[in-house]
């Protein structure tokens, strides 16, 4: 789990509007977001029964 040192910005009912990361570690979070991206998307893809491509295929349509 992440660790993290957030800071609040309240209006003046005393209420929390926004929040401060500091970067490194909202850069920490954009990285586990994109990962968890990449697991849904591979996830959803293995889901899906499918033939196999031949690689000769595959290779000219990632070209």
């Amino acid at each position: 789990m992440l660790a993290t040192h957030e800071k609040y910005i309240i209006n003046e009912k005393g209420r929390k509007t926004a929040v401060v990361v500091p970067l490194n570690e909202w850069k920490t979070i954009q990285e586990m977001l994109e990962d968890l991206d990449d697991i849904k998307a591979f996830d959803k893809a293995m889901s899906k029964p499918s033939e196999p491509i031949p690689w000769d295929k595959a290779l000219k349509e990632l070209k």
